[in-house]
């Protein structure tokens, strides 16, 4: 894996729109589960959470998809640095777990079991945090996961999975726009971020490559300029996948 002495990092899940912290969203979150906890009767029925999870590579530009896709559906959107943050701080995924099982005694568990069978790489315990971690973000309320190889975790049945693909040329320039960089130093650090995504599917997914065939929709950027075009047809293979109309869009 390659290094680097650059002083121009890129954040996960950045693209000059300022945002919640992974550790202030966090905490708003349980919070509001709590609060809306206490209003709901333990009676109310189970029913499954139908999610979006978006893959791509940094510079496809996902998150701004998600931004819009998140307008037409009213999902709220959780990118790769939230999910990281609370799949290592198994208080906050617990405490919502909890909170889960207080509204529906047991399906948590259950759920979990159910991952466990049906995905084969769950063999460390950072894959089994985070698989609880989506699985219990996933099942509070409907989202759009952008990253962590969610598309992967959940049961393919219960998600509309989408890849976006664009060309290097592309997500360098898009790259160095963003932070005001050289494409030179944009392309060096597109290659340290490509080499720690493989190497994370490689550890968690124990996967070298991702395939095609794990997506329901490939968008590719370089035809789909515009990131609204490609939210509506996200949006409309969701509404198609799963029986469902969004009024917005």
């Amino acid at each position: 894996m390659r290094n680097t002495s650059k002083e121009t990092v890129y954040p996960p899940g950045y693209y000059g729109k300022k945002m919640m912290s992974a550790s202030d969203w966090a905490g708003t979150q349980v919070e509001k589960w709590e609060r809306a906890q206490a209003e709901i009767k333990a009676a109310d029925q189970f029913s499954q959470k139908h999610c979006i999870c978006l893959s791509r590579g940094i510079g496809a530009g996902a998150m701004e998809v998600a931004d819009f896709l998140s307008e037409i559906t009213g999902y709220r959107v959780i990118d790769k640095e939230i999910i990281e943050h609370m799949a290592k701080d198994s208080f906050l995924t617990e405490k919502i777990i909890k909170t889960f099982d207080e509204r529906f005694p047991g399906k948590m568990s259950e759920l979990l079991v159910s991952l466990s069978v049906e995905k084969k790489f769950f063999k460390t315990d950072y894959a089994k945090q985070l698989a609880k971690t989506v699985a219990a973000l996933a099942h509070t309320e409907p989202t759009i996961f952008v990253g962590r190889g969610t598309h992967l975790i959940l049961s393919r049945h219960t998600i509309l999975s989408v890849q976006l693909v664009c060309s290097k040329k592309n997500r360098i320039e898009k790259l160095a726009n963003t932070l005001g960089i050289g494409n030179s130093e944009a392309e060096e650090q597109l290659n340290i971020i490509d080499d720690e995504h493989h190497e994370f599917f490689k550890k968690v997914f124990l996967r070298e490559k991702i395939s095609p065939d794990e997506f329901d929709l490939v968008i590719h950027m370089d035809h789909i300029t515009q990131e609204l075009q490609a939210a509506q047809i996200i949006a409309c293979a969701f509404e198609q996948k799963f029986g469902v109309t969004f009024t917005a869009k």
